[in-house]
C-alpha cells in the first residue's frame, strides 16, 4: 500500500536522524502523526506563554545541533522547532498556529493502529536502535494505559533537547511567509501581494492569513473590468483584464497615504459596481489575485508572494469546483492570458517569495 510505504520511509528516516530513539519516542511520533496536538492546548494565551518560557530556556541552554527546524510527521502535521523564532517568527504567531492546528481527528485512532503495524515490521527488520522484543514489551504497557499522549524518553531529551510545537501541514507549508510577515509588522503597516494563476490557492492562503493575523484582505476579482472597459485595445494589453487603475486609486494609493479605504466591488452577476464600502485597514493588508503584481502596482507592496501551481493539478482543481462550461472558459480564455502575463512580466522572479503548490499544500 502507498500509505504504508510512505509511513515506512518516514519512520526509517526518523530513526536514522535520531539514533538514540526509544520505543516511547516512536509512540510520541505516531501519536502526533495521527492525532496532532489537540490534547496539548489549554488556551491560546497559555500556549504563547509556554512557548516564550520554553524558548528562553532553549536559548539559554543551547539547542541540539542535530535537530531540524521543521520535521514533517507521518500524517497531517509537522514539528516546528522553537529555533524558528531566531529567524523572526513570533511566539504569538507560532502559538496561534499551534492552537489552530488543535482539531479533533475522527479517524486518528484507526490511523494510529495502522502505523503501529508498520513499526512492528520495521522493528523485526532491525530498523530501530531497539529490539523487536523491547518494542513489543513497551507497546503492551502503552496499550494497557489506552495509548495516551506520552513524553519523550529521558535518553531522547538528554541527547536532543527537543523543543518544538506541532502544527498542521497547511500552516507549516507557509512558515517562511509567516516569518517574513512577522518581521515586516515590527515596523508598522505591511502590505502584501499574493499573486499566481487560477486555482493556485491565493484566496485560500489569504483566508489563512486573515485567520492568523486578523488582517484586511482585498480581492483582485472585485476589480474585474466593467463592460465598458472591455475594449479590444484594453484586452490586448498584457495584464489588461484587471481594473488596475481603480485598485490603485481606491486601495493602494490611500493605503500609502495612511487614509481609510473606500472602494467599490464589481458585481459579476449584474455587471456593475456595488455601493462603496469603507474600511480602516489593519496592520497587515493583503491584496490577492492574478495581476496584483502588475508592474504598475508592484511598487506599492512591502512584500510579494507567487503561488506556482502545476498545470495538471490546476486543471483538476478547476474541473472540481466549476461546471464543465465555466471550466472551459478558464482553459480557453483566462489561463492563456495569465500565462502570457506571467511570461511577459517575469512576475514569478519579481516576487519576494514563491511556493510550489501541490495537493498537500493546503
Amino acid at each position: 500500500m502507498e500509505y504504508s510505504r510512505n509511513t515506512r520511509e518516514r519512520l526509517v528516516r526518523h530513526s536514522q536522524c535520531y539514533p538514540g530513539l526509544q520505543p516511547t519516542d516512536v509512540f510520541k511520533y505516531l501519536f502526533q502523526s495521527a492525532l496532532g496536538c489537540e490534547h496539548m492546548v489549554a488556551s491560546e494565551a497559555k500556549a504563547i506563554e509556554y512557548i516564550r518560557r520554553e524558548y528562553d530556556a532553549v536559548t539559554e541552554e543551547g539547542a541540539a545541533d542535530c535537530l531540524p527546524r521543521t520535521e514533517r510527521l507521518d500524517g497531517g502535521y509537522t514539528r516546528v522547532h522553537l529555533s524558528c523564532l531566531d529567524e523572526g517568527l513570533t511566539a504569538e504567531t507560532l502559538g496561534r498556529l499551534f492552537c489552530l492546528s488543535a482539531v479533533s481527528e475522527p479517524n486518528g485512532r484507526e490511523a494510529l493502529e495502522e502505523k503501529l503495524q508498520v513499526v512492528r515490521e520495521l522493528a523485526k527488520a532491525g530498523e530501530f536502535p531497539f529490539s523487536a522484543d523491547a518494542f513489543e514489551e513497551a507497546l503492551a504497557v502503552w496499550r494497557e494505559n489506552g495509548c495516551p499522549a506520552v513524553h519523550h524518553s529521558r535518553a531522547f531529551r538528554e541527547a536532543y533537547r527537543p523543543a518544538y510545537r506541532v502544527i498542521a501541514n497547511r500552516y507549516a507549508a507557509f512558515l517562511s511567509l509567516f516569518t517574513r510577515i512577522d518581521d515586516l509588522m515590527r515596523n508598522g503597516l505591511a502590505v502584501v501581494a499574493l499573486e499566481g494563476g487560477s486555482a493556485s490557492g491565493k484566496t485560500t492562503l489569504s483566508g489563512i492569513l486573515e485567520t492568523v493575523y486578523g488582517c484586511t484582505v482585498f480581492h483582485a476579482d472585485d476589480f474585474f473590468l466593467r463592460p465598458e472597459q472591455r475594449t479590444r485595445e484594453r484586452l490586448s494589453e498584457i495584464g489588461g483584464n484587471l481594473d488596475r487603475e481603480r485598485l490603485l486609486s481606491e486601495v493602494l494609493e490611500p493605503l500609502r497615504r495612511g487614509e481609510p479605504i473606500r472602494y467599490r466591488r464589481f458585481d459579476c452577476s449584474r455587471g456593475e459596481l456595488e455601493s462603496p464600502v469603507e474600511t480602516l485597514p489593519k496592520k497587515l493588508v493583503v491584496v490577492e489575485g492574478a495581476y496584483s503584481m502588475h508592474p504598475e502596482l508592484a511598487g506599492y507592496y512591502d512584500f510579494s508572494v507567487f503561488l506556482d501551481i502545476d498545470p495538471v493539478y490546476q486543471r483538476e482543481r478547476i474541473l472540481a469546483r466549476n461546471s464543465p462550461a465555466f471550466a472551459e472558459r478558464f482553459f480557453r480564455e483566462w489561463i492563456p492570458l495569465e500565462r502570457e502575463y506571467f511570461s511577459h512580466t517575469d512576475v514569478r522572479n519579481r516576487c519576494d517569495l514563491a511556493f510550489e503548490i501541490r495537493r498537500e499544500s493546503f
